[in-house]
């Protein structure tokens, strides 16, 4: 299965890194071929960026690709061992249905993995078929996407391509494949894996690719695995307050879905947060709301201290100084991210300074929401704009008081209310991908094949901050429902 010319034509420079690690990281595996595969959708930007050729990889031979149906010359198909704590227990895992195609080098010199998400079974399926359906990675095309306009660190989708086949689920679903780009897919349950199965050298050898991959800067330090560890731990404290700010709720946090490049991924039953409130939780398996969209600052910071133990054997050579090494810098987590978030929260509220009372006014703000259930993207876009009478929070006594005092926090500063309004136009967001808008896409894609719906909401999306009168319909709130919004890991 290769395509001699046509990884030429097409654009695929490939390298293979990661193959080059020890087998105790992988396993090399080709993806199953599938019946009739249909392109459904490309992203034709991203393909550019990665040095691709457009029209190539809408041909036969090119979607063969994005399918499994070919594997392209030079690249080294495998699937990734890692391990992850899941809702808080821990156990072993790995690709049950994604394969690592390579990694592209682009006309930049930027490295990136090309994954295939639905490729068929792999040696870490674990019972399962290794297939996906065309609703979810529809949904991680979407969601992944938005994140990317919305300007937070994500992996990205190039492709997803229809089967011609039905994954067995619940019901019968159409099949499909997605095509994941990503800085790399080494998790937090990589290094779990490598400290529970492997040697103290395998682990210091996947530190060292880790360095060199994502942290050069780290190589030159009188302690690189505590650089390492550093530097992880400030991408995360800024990756999960930029969450926080635009409403996103991930769903499920595990270690195994934390990457050490500080990049979003796995987009099973993530949403985007409607009315306020800290304890939402959308996940039908997150019972206990261990995910909840207020937990996922802890939740993040208890996933990196997992990280952090499997460093301890680089650390230091003594157990106990390991510890404190590992314990300092932990420490730090929960300052960097508030640090990021106060700056956040600053921006959607047209503040270019700092003050004590920051706080209390953005708490107090988040409150006042929480009980009126305001609906958190359209009430920062209401007080970027002045129209206030649009939101659950008008006529209220408390809210006249609070909208006072923060026209008296913007006048104490030299910049105009001209500058305040534009840093709050490019701080809060006039879409994001609504739950309802989703879901009204994925459906007629899945059911009908229609994906019309799917490709506006993407246009609409790909520009969040344009604030354009053709985002209007799109931030409107869905019917009310007694029945609340759930989403379904996408297996």
């Amino acid at each position: 299965m290769t395509m001699g010319q046509e990884s030429i034509k097409t654009g695929w420079n490939f390298d293979n890194s990661y193959a080059r690690l020890p087998q105790t990281f992988f396993t090399s595996h080709n993806p199953t071929p599938v019946r009739a595969p249909k392109l459904v959708i490309l992203n034709h930007p991203l393909a550019t960026s990665l040095g691709l050729d457009i029209q190539a990889l809408q041909s036969e031979d090119g979607v063969a690709v994005f399918a499994g149906d070919r594997v392209p010359e030079g690249s080294a198909p495998l699937a990734q061992a890692y391990a992850g704590h899941q809702f808080g227990h821990f156990t072993k895992l790995g690709d049950g249905r994604a394969l690592l195609i390579s990694e592209q080098i682009t006309p930049a010199g930027e490295r990136f993995d090309i994954q295939l998400k639905g490729g068929g079974w792999t040696p870490y399926s674990r019972g399962g078929d290794g297939r996906a359906a065309l609703g979810p990675m529809l949904r991680e095309y979407i969601i992944s996407e938005a994140m990317h306009a919305l300007g937070i660190p994500t992996t990205r989708s190039l492709a997803v391509v229809a089967t011609g086949e039905k994954v067995i689920r619940e019901t019968y679903l159409p099949g499909a494949v997605l095509t994941r780009v990503a800085s790399s897919h080494l998790r937090v349950g990589t290094f779990q894996y490598a400290a529970k199965w492997g040697t103290v050298e395998e682990l210091r050898t996947l530190a060292d690719y880790a360095v060199q991959r994502h942290y050069p800067e780290a190589a030159d330090a009188e302690n690189r695995y505590l650089a390492l560890l550093q530097a992880v731990i400030k991408r995360q404290a800024a990756l999960i307050a930029k969450w926080q700010l635009v409403g996103f709720i991930h769903g499920v946090m595990n270690t195994d879905n934390m990457t050490i490049s500080g990049e979003t991924i796995d987009y099973g039953p993530c949403a985007f947060m409607d009315a306020y409130d800290p304890a939402t939780v959308f996940s039908s398996i997150d019972v206990q709301g261990r995910y909840a969209y207020g937990n996922q600052p802890y939740i993040g910071g208890w996933n990196l201290a997992r990280f952090a133990e499997t460093l301890l054997p680089l650390l230091h050579d003594e157990e106990e100084q390991a510890i404190q090494i590992a314990q300092a810098a932990i420490a730090e987590y929960n300052e960097l991210y508030q640090r990021n978030w106060f700056a956040g929260m600053r921006a959607k509220l047209g503040l270019f300074t700092e003050e004590k009372e920051d706080e209390s006014l953005f708490e107090n703000l988040l409150s006042m929401m929480q009980t009126h259930r305001a609906d958190y993207t359209n009430t920062f876009r209401a007080l970027t704009f002045g129209t206030l009478e649009d939101t659950a929070l008008f006529g209220t006594p408390e809210f006249t008081q609070w909208h006072e005092q923060w026209q008296a926090r913007l006048d104490r500063q030299q910049e105009s209310k001209a500058d305040s309004q534009e840093l709050m136009r490019n701080s809060n967001p006039a879409v994001i991908p609504r739950n309802h808008r989703v879901e009204a896409a994925l459906a007629s894609a899945s059911e009908h094949g229609d994906y019309s719906v799917m490709e506006k909401l993407l246009a609409v999306l790909a520009t969040p901050f344009a604030h354009t009168p053709e985002q209007a319909d799109y931030t409107e709130l869905p019917a009310p429902s007694d029945r609340p919004y759930r989403t379904f890991c996408g297996t």
